[in-house]
């Protein structure tokens, strides 16, 4: 899992990266819609707008931009027609890879993943194909230099997570969708700084990759993800530091 664990750190690292080109800001600003229009606008009684909010303010979203998106999604300001859509397909390697998609051209969508997973050697599939190989998790993430082991570990199980893992430079905890915002809480109380946090996809099983297999699929992952319509990919690899450092470059 060290692989897949790394390449969660490089897309957070990306993501600001994006922020400051502003190329992150569609991404979230649908988000913030869709959240709004179908938990409604108040993030205190609907955690998915809430994430989406937080997600906006870590890349420095204008507040204005924000509560523009939440007014539009909830129909406040005119109305919007997204859609929430989910592909399935592997890549090189057989790796099982996972997409997400808010659309508001379905068709169009659907043309553009499958153009993207043919040119690096990949292939949609159908749908429930591939989705059984994830769990729905909270992922967390902290600086090994902010905290001691043991005290962050007695923190986050105490706060309801299901298990804490040392990387090289973060702890990372993964907790059930419902204990997510408790274990959150656990850490803000205690004034740990939390470097990540979302609810993500983690694979039960991962396929290593060398070489240029790990290459090609690398490019078609970043390819789906700087897709306009794409929110999350998820895939199922495992591959070596060295590599993933290489290609992020």
């Amino acid at each position: 899992m060290s692989g897949h664990s790394k390449w969660h750190s490089i897309k957070h690292k990306k993501m600001a990266m994006d922020a400051r080109r502003g190329k992150i800001f569609t991404k979230i600003i649908r988000e913030l819609m869709v959240a709004a229009k179908t938990g409604g606008a108040n993030p205190d009684t609907n955690p998915r707008l809430r994430m989406a909010i937080e997600k906006a303010k870590s890349v420095n979203m204008p507040n204005d931009n924000i509560q523009r998106a939440i007014k539009k999604g909830s129909g406040e300001e005119g109305s919007i027609n997204y859609e929430q859509v989910t592909y399935e397909g592997y890549g090189p390697g057989g790796v099982a890879i996972f997409v997400e998609v808010l659309t508001d051209n379905k068709n169009r969508s659907a043309s553009e993943i499958r153009s993207i997973f043919s040119r690096h050697g990949g292939n949609l599939a159908g749908a429930g194909s591939v989705s059984w190989i994830f769990e729905r998790k909270g992922l967390i993430t902290v600086k090994k230099e902010n905290i001691e082991e043991d005290k962050l570990m007695d923190i986050v199980i105490e706060g309801g997570a299901e298990d804490m893992k040392t990387e090289k430079e973060t702890y990372e905890i993964t907790t059930s969708v419902e204990n997510f915002e408790n274990v959150k809480k656990s850490l803000e109380e205690n004034n740990i700084p939390i470097e990540n946090a979302s609810i993500t996809y983690i694979p039960k099983n991962t396929v290593h990759l060398e070489g240029k297999e790990a290459e090609h699929l690398l490019k078609l992952l970043d390819e789906l993800e700087e897709s306009e319509d794409v929110q999350n990919v998820y895939a199922n690899f495992d591959i070596s530091d060295e590599i993933l450092e290489q290609v992020s470059k």
